[in-house]
């Protein structure tokens, strides 16, 4: 099949799911054609099926705002005409899901019926979503959509709740490549860990893009309640407007020779590799990509219950879970873990087998299969 794929191309989750489902379906000898500002962050542009369509947004000094909206529209147009896209695979409602309906729309006009998917994220429905600026065109696209995905079923259940949307949502979970961990743990090891715990401290880490829903404050707060009680060490992964409020906590409260920023990382799975506890205490996740990365790691998971994380992060199994904000629950658990080996070890085991739940080879036909059906309509 020709296959378009728009998302956005930087290092949040939805970008990263879009990218690395487009690679998987590409491996399968499908055509994937990314629609896109900017390449993304995970694509190899040279691997074999995979095509990429800049979006260029031209600045006009009439417009304050650059019409992104309708260069997309514009180009996916013209990709799905020259490419001949069988099906157009949005991640992301805003813009994309409209964006997709006015292209579906305007290629109708010439006889050329395009349908389009969209797969909801998380905070295109939670956040943005539900701002009056976007509701009602964001429902009505919905709406029009010919298939709608969601991630997770907590993300399905406020999708109906906070929208009046009239279709039917498939709940698609994220996916993982375990493989591909587990060949980075035995080829990185524990050998690179001396980098950042020289005298074998333990490593606690965090992913994210420092937004306020990540609350990569409260990973400050619950590191430094660890680091009185254990030697560890704290490695900040991702950038975004909160880094420098949580510099200046570590600096606040004493901790900050113990806590490393490392800015935007392309190569996650290397952190991860060297990883003891990953940190994930988000205000809202509609799934817990970066949860799901390190439990593939074998990585055992301390976060909050919001949202899909408990669908991933499965209390005293592969992690634990606690109320939004109670940074003290949190460090409790964080400690349990470390202070128990025998614990610790059995949490690394559930960790690496409940990520093979969400194996790429189980997810991938099922939107294969999605693709068939709208297809066929």
């Amino acid at each position: 099949m020709n296959i378009g794929i728009v998302c956005y191309p930087t290092f949040g989750g939805s970008g990263v799911v879009a990218t690395e489902l487009g690679k998987a379906l590409a491996q399968k000898g499908h055509n994937i054609h990314f629609i896109t500002y900017r390449e993304p962050v995970r694509l190899d542009v040279f691997s074999e099926n995979i095509y990429y369509h800049e979006v260029t947004v031209k600045n006009y000094s009439l417009f304050e705002y650059a019409p992104y909206e309708l260069c997309l529209t514009s180009k996916m147009v013209s990709v799905a005409k020259r490419e001949k896209l069988d099906v157009l695979h949005v991640h992301y409602a805003i813009p994309h899901a409209s964006a997709a309906y006015m292209a579906k729309q305007i290629l109708a006009a010439e006889g050329i019926h395009l349908p389009f998917i969209t797969t909801l994220h998380g905070t295109d429905i939670t956040l943005l979503g539900k701002d009056p600026s976007f509701l009602a065109p964001i429902t009505f696209a919905i709406n029009q959509s010919d298939a709608v995905t969601a991630v997770s079923e907590s993300l399905r259940n406020d999708t109906f709740t906070n929208f009046k949307i009239s279709k039917d949502i498939h709940v698609i979970p994220n996916f993982i490549d375990v493989d591909f961990y587990a060949a980075k743990n035995n080829a990185d090891g524990k050998c690179h860990s001396k980098l950042y715990a020289p005298n074998g401290e333990r490593i606690i880490t965090h992913i994210s893009n420092f937004r306020k829903v990540k609350r990569t404050e409260d990973v400050i707060k619950i590191f430094e309640k660890i680091s009185k009680q254990t030697p560890c060490k704290l490695l900040m992964v991702g950038d975004g407007p909160e880094r420098e409020m949580c510099e200046d906590l570590a600096r606040e409260l004493g901790c900050e020779q113990y806590v490393k920023f490392l800015g935007k990382v392309t190569t996650p799975e290397k952190i991860l590799a060297i990883t003891d506890l990953f940190l994930l205490p988000s205000e809202t996740e509609s799934f817990g990509l970066s949860a799901l990365e390190a439990m593939a790691a074998g990585v055992p998971v301390i976060s909050s219950n919001a949202g899909g994380i408990p669908e991933v992060n499965l209390h005293g199994i592969t992690g634990y879970t606690s109320n939004v904000g109670d940074v003290y629950d949190m460090a409790k658990n964080c400690l349990t873990l470390l202070r128990d080996n025998d614990k610790f070890l059995a949490f690394k085991f559930s960790a690496l087998q409940q990520a093979k739940e969400f194996q790429l080879e189980k997810v991938l036909p099922l939107y294969e299969d999605l693709y068939k059906q709208v297809v066929r309509k």
